[in-house]
């Protein structure tokens, strides 16, 4: 369960079980962000060949699209629709990071306390803090860094079991000194939620999330398998076809990765972080803030989610694998702006991609001047030609007609990029030193250029990225 499932009470759980479709109230997103999100969908799980992705979309802090793409089930063939169930993996950290908050807003923990005041007999667990296993700064090794199901995980299991032989093992290091993504972490919070609220994890975060947040969709996949009406897992040996995956046996999952729901429910979700509406202020800036470690080094992580950056814009992400399904969940914190995505073919960083490229266009992050003129100039040696003005003498003589013609027969045929981005700046040689990443689905180009002071261009090379 990378950072690339017991239903809610028995009445939620026959409800569930027998009607898997849910009313989807969307607002309205504009139709060319749609249309380009929708590109960027459709092509990238044709390069990849994922079968299914599904999508929603947060703008203004308000759900305003969700949409699904390919083929949920390959034999008998049904299309994904978005009001199917996916598995979200490790996403689900952030609800057990947010049940301990909310724990702790109740006074009945302190994220300070040490693991070993809930569970007893865990290696150094007088020392090791709930704030560590929640930011993986903690030292317990991971029980499934594996991006696939082995053998023993076929077999059903208890968090117990996991923590007798993954918990009692010595520290990979001393804790708060390292940075190391662990399920295990999340083993024990989920172990320590349940001690101190005397509930089911899910029965807890049911009554305090899911619910008031209107997310009908939840099911427990650790519990019991996704439905026939849901998406399939599937998975590949090397390029192989498709085959439908193995599902991982009962208790493995359990506050680590444990949850699926529709891409619909989990907007419902960001839309609550972008509102701060669940917990309270001091909760939610302990969730988003990056946890250092001893020696003030950044993790790039709070609790629950990754803390990063996307051009420029403050963000927090977190991917989530299991068997057979990969998904990737990115809220722009500053901007009211959410995507998630959610694919049902593990081992593959779809997801991911679709979700980044498609940030930029949701938010309308303006591009800058040198971008803008890169692209366009991208654009006219497309079509084969360039506007000489722009152009130092060296860089006019480099584009003779033989080389005007290379560029044209070369990327014409790619067509429009997904993404065109600036990715460096700096000076050399008395110039402003520039590179810029184009995305496509199959592949990305790099393109560098140097301009003088007075913004004539002494440089404009694109070549494949390493």
């Amino acid at each position: 369960m990378e950072p690339r499932k017991k239903l809610i009470g028995a009445v939620t759980a026959l409800l569930i079980g027998s009607f898997p479709a849910f009313a989807q109230t969307v607002g309205a997103i504009d139709p060319a962000i749609q249309s380009r999100v929708d590109r960027i969908a459709a092509q990238v799980l044709q390069q990849t060949g994922v079968p299914s992705a599904s999508i929603s979309i947060v703008d203004h802090g308000k759900l305003v699209y969700t949409h699904a793409y390919g083929k949920a089930r390959l034999e008998p063939p049904a299309p994904a629709t978005p009001e199917m169930r996916y598995s979200i993996g490790s996403i689900s950290k952030q609800f057990t990071a947010a049940a301990v908050l909310l724990l702790e807003q109740q006074g009945k923990l302190s994220l300070d306390d040490t693991v070993g005041k809930y569970v007893p007999g865990l290696t150094r667990g007088d020392e090791v803090t709930i704030r560590q296993i929640l930011s993986h700064t903690s030292g317990y090794q991971d029980y499934w860094p594996e991006d696939y199901v082995m053998t023993p995980m076929l077999k059903p299991t208890t968090a117990q079991q996991i923590l007798d032989k993954w918990a009692r093992k010595p520290l990979d290091f001393e804790p708060g000194t390292q940075w190391q993504y662990s399920n295990t972490n999340y083993v024990i919070a989920g172990a320590i939620v349940e001690k101190v609220s005397g509930e089911k994890l899910m029965d807890f975060l049911g009554e305090h999330i899911f619910h008031p947040l209107g997310m009908k969709s939840v099911w427990d996949s650790d519990e019991a398998k996704l439905t026939q009406a849901d998406a399939t897992a599937y998975y590949r040996h090397a390029l192989g076809p498709l085959r439908v995956a193995p599902k991982e046996g009962r208790g493995w999952m359990f506050a680590a990765g444990e949850l699926a729901m529709t891409a619909h429910d989990l907007a419902l979700w960001d839309a609550s972080l972008l509102a701060r509406s669940v917990l309270e202020p001091q909760s939610y800036n302990q969730m988003f803030t990056d946890v250092k470690l001893k020696n003030g080094k950044e993790t790039h992580y709070g609790l629950g989610v990754q803390v990063t950056t996307l051009d420029g814009h403050r963000a927090i992400e977190h991917s989530g694998e299991v068997s057979g399904f990969v998904s990737d969940n990115i809220v722009m914190i500053d901007d009211g702006v959410a995507v998630a995505v959610l694919t049902n073919q593990d081992a593959v960083g779809a997801a991911s991609t679709i979700a980044r490229l498609a940030v930029p266009v949701v938010a309308g992050y303006p591009m800058s001047a040198p971008e803008r003129q890169a692209l366009d100039i991208y654009h006219g040696l497309q079509q084969g030609t360039i506007d000489r003005s722009l152009l130092a003498p060296n860089l006019s003589d480099y584009f003779t007609p033989q080389a005007l013609a290379d560029f044209q027969s070369s990327l014409a045929p790619l067509g429009e990029p997904l993404s065109f981005r600036q990715v460096s700046d700096q000076l050399r040689g008395g110039m402003a030193f520039r590179a810029f990443r184009i995305t496509y689905p199959d592949r990305q180009l790099i393109l560098t250029t140097y301009t003088y002071p007075d913004g004539k261009l002494e440089q404009y090379l694109v070549a494949p990225s390493e």
